[in-house]
């Protein structure tokens, strides 16, 4: 049983700890098998059949499919690694992070230009709460 972090009360944050890191081994060494040409082109050729070379859990498996990016993040994915699934289907990292944002690219990109995210209901609600 996992021992309860600080930051896990951080709301829509999941840290890359240990934890997640040995969850997402395999979704993220799928991650970076897109670093080859010949595995994209397989990849993009029948992505089932080549997410099943990987032994990730179904879960993992359709969280890519579904370009769930951050169900892949929950799941153990390294935002690093799995911009390589974005990279193949030609999407930028800002699209990846505008879609995590329920955002479209322009919307993330403007928001960033104009300073980012307000860090009001995104700190650690234990860490700030009076009692």
């Amino acid at each position: 049983m996992r021992k309860p972090r600080k930051y896990d009360d951080i709301p829509g944050t999941y840290v890359f700890d240990f934890e997640r890191s040995h969850r997402g081994y395999h979704l993220n060494m799928f991650c970076m098998s897109l670093l080859k040409e010949n595995n994209r082109k397989e990849f993009l050729a029948d992505e089932m059949a080549y997410l099943k070379k990987y032994p990730m859990t179904d879960e993992q498996r359709q969280a890519v499919l579904d370009r769930d990016w951050l169900g892949m993040i929950k799941l153990g994915g390294n935002i690093y690694y799995t911009s390589k699934i974005g990279a193949t289907l030609g999407h930028s990292f800002q699209y990846i992070a505008g879609e995590m944002c329920g955002m479209k690219q322009e919307d993330y990109a403007q928001m960033m230009i104009n300073g980012g995210r307000a860090p009001e209901g995104n700190r650690s609600i234990s860490e700030n709460s009076d009692g």
